[in-house]
């Protein structure tokens, strides 16, 4: 059964957010450029009184990752926090404006292998009906019901020949989506069923190396 999209769920997310034991910053971390992105909760589209997750497909012209599945998200431009890119990108790829009391909570950084270290900021979206993909970063958006990615099957793990640790795949759709975006979702998962899980050694395929 999913959950409702309601205030609710809005405490309990945020109580698991809180209760979630986030990792310190790793040192070999501060060479990375900080990214952040947002797991923005959202009425679901197969569902529209249970809530759900924003996903986005990246516009085939970007430079990097085009044509990916992402969430919403990007670099932190200088000086800025997390919470705070997370929220600037939310507005200029979806339209979507969110304050600083819409966040629920951070979840551990991840470590990419094209030079980056992404936090995940989750946030309540409750006016999500006025969203307005930019174009020229967004080819699409979905919504993602809760249950989805709660599924005992929706996550799996498997090896490739140039690394020795497990490629995360996310089934959605008939299509996989892999990390970060799927090791990030997982983690999310995870909190949800108050489980402390870490996914920074979770592999990205080949294709996202650069």
């Amino acid at each position: 059964m999913g959950r409702p999209f309601d205030e609710t769920t809005r405490r309990n997310v945020a109580e698991r957010c809180a209760a979630f034991a986030r990792l310190p910053a790793d040192e070999t971390a501060a060479e990375l450029k900080r990214a952040a992105v947002a797991i923005a909760l959202v009425k679901a589209d197969d569902a529209p009184a249970g809530a759900g997750l924003l996903l986005t497909l990246r516009a085939a012209g970007l430079r990097a990752h085009r044509s990916q599945w992402a969430l919403p998200g990007g670099r932190c431009d200088d000086g800025e926090t997390p919470i705070a890119a997370s929220l600037r990108e939310l507005r200029e790829e979806l339209g979507l404006a969110l304050e600083a009391s819409d966040v629920l909570g951070l979840l551990d950084d991840y470590p990419t292998r094209s030079g980056y270290l992404i936090t995940p900021v989750v946030v309540w979206a409750a006016a999500s009906e006025s969203i307005v993909p930019n174009p020229t970063e967004v080819a699409s958006v979905h919504r993602i019901g809760l249950e989805d990615i709660e599924r005992p099957e929706a996550f799996d793990f498997v090896a490739i020949p140039e690394s020795t640790r497990s490629v995360i795949r996310f089934r959605h759709a008939g299509q996989f989506i892999h990390a970060p975006t799927a090791a990030l979702i997982y983690q999310f998962r995870e909190v949800l069923a108050g489980r402390d899980t870490r996914v920074a050694e979770l592999e990205q395929p080949v294709f996202a190396w650069k």
